[in-house]
């Protein structure tokens, strides 16, 4: 009888917490540690160990302390750090890109110029390393127009200028005041382009790819998408505003060319390959690529899976083949965040979270909503014996509320009415997350 696998989650975030709980639910691992983790996964039965994702290092000495079979690297700083090579080179498998892979996320530049080898739909776009030249060019090409740090700023670096005063400030923003720090050292600058977008994602080893179900984020922090870029304030699946067809096409047009194209030119990509697109008229183009799970849409797919998660990352760490079953299409699958006031520019924490699990008990839901814990930690006054209890927001997304159910509406009503219900001070949330799947 083989034995049950041990796996490391890297991460903290309310992603990792849905990897590692998907992780658990199946028969091939039967214990799941998550470094630096939070404790409000506690009450899933994942282990959380305080190790810093820099230290890779100490990373290495507990994944050989403890006989970890393999390691999934979650969020997109480790990846760009290279903790994927440095585990490998310890003889310790991990699932997510090396450094040169990660690339396609931690810079813009790579990515669009990889789009341009292989002919991948994207925005026109140019490239600029200095404050004057950026403003020339948003001058001459006017507005409306997108603003991006080409490195990493934790989904908040990009700006949608609906005017050429709003990108000269986001150009201010990044060069003058180093808002992003060294992400922001060079930007990107794109055409706007104008459709719905969705977010496909991957999972890839080399040359081969298997896709999940789509879903949709919404990056605005306010309804109605107002206010400023967050890293997502919720996130549903299927879309179905959005064709198969779309998405086959999709498939073929822009992710198999990069999925190959990267093989081919010497920096094969292992991991979650996600590709942020937007369907416009002239058909699907690339808004981004990211060399991880999307959040919150991990949130919203994970649920989705019927079949055993490890066993299926492990079947492609070995080159064996993998067996992904979903959710059928006629079921919905709906997240919403819940994050701190103040966020994403000065997000106010400390405040206690709202007894939502207890809620959640109570109206015997538990079987088909979640809570999957992010800027989550324990206030000085915990109560002894319940991991959730005394948890406080510690960073801007503290939280996301996960259902599925037969429809959006019925999604939509079961989470609403318990955020609704349990409104606590020093929160907020979108109250609109799924509405465009209805609007047509």
């Amino acid at each position: 009888m083989t034995m049950a696998d041990k796996v490391l989650v890297i991460g903290s975030g309310a992603r990792e917490h849905v990897i590692a709980q998907t992780l658990l639910k199946g028969k091939s691992v039967e214990e799941v540690y998550c470094a630096p983790g939070n404790p409000g996964m506690l009450a899933d039965g994942i282990q959380v160990v305080h190790l810093a994702q820099t230290n890779h290092a100490a990373i290495i000495r507990f994944a050989q302390d403890k006989g970890v079979d393999w390691v999934f690297v979650g969020p997109e700083n480790p990846l760009m750090e290279g903790l994927v090579d440095d585990l490998e080179e310890a003889g310790i498998k991990a699932f997510g890109p090396s450094r040169a892979a990660a690339q396609i996320e931690g810079s813009k530049t790579f990515a669009k110029e990889l789009m341009g080898r292989h002919q991948v739909p994207t925005a026109r776009y140019a490239h600029f390393d200095d404050l004057e030249a950026s403003l020339a060019y948003v001058e001459r090409e006017g507005a409306p127009i997108v603003v991006k740090a080409d490195g990493l700023a934790a989904g908040k670096g990009v700006t949608v200028a609906m005017d050429v005063e709003t990108a000269e400030a986001a150009l201010r923003d990044i060069f003058v005041d180093n808002k992003f720090g060294s992400a922001g050292s060079s930007v990107v600058i794109e055409e706007f382009l104008e459709g719905q977008e969705f977010s496909l994602m991957s999972f890839v080893k080399g040359g081969r790819f298997w896709t999940m179900p789509i879903s949709q984020d919404h990056k605005r922090a306010c309804d109605g998408d107002k206010g400023p870029n967050t890293g997502g304030m919720g996130a549903y699946c299927p879309v179905p505003q959005i064709s198969e067809q779309t998405v086959r096409t999709a498939v073929a047009t822009i992710i198999r060319p990069v999925v190959e194209g990267m093989e081919a030119e010497g920096t094969p990509f292992t991991g979650v390959l996600y590709a942020g697109l937007i369907a416009t008229a002239d058909g699907s183009k690339v808004i981004e690529f990211n060399a991880r799970f999307g959040d919150p849409e991990a949130e919203v797919i994970l649920p989705r899976l019927t079949s055993d998660f490890g066993a299926a990352i492990k079947a492609i760490l070995t080159d064996q083949e993998p067996q992904f079953t979903w959710e059928p299409a006629d079921k919905v699958t709906l997240g919403v965040v819940l994050a701190s006031e103040g966020y994403p520019e000065k997000p106010r924490t400390g405040s206690p979270l709202p007894p939502l699990q207890e809620a959640i008990n109570q109206a015997g839901l538990a079987d088909s909503t979640h809570i999957y814990y992010a800027g989550a930690a324990l206030s000085d006054i915990d109560q002894a014996g319940d991991p959730q209890a005394g948890l406080v927001s510690s960073s801007g997304r503290v939280l996301l509320v996960e259902t599925t159910a037969d429809t959006i509406p019925e999604a939509r009503e079961r989470i609403y009415s318990l955020l609704d219900s349990h409104q606590a001070e020093g929160f907020f949330y979108r109250h609109d997350i799924g509405s465009k799947a209805l609007q047509e």
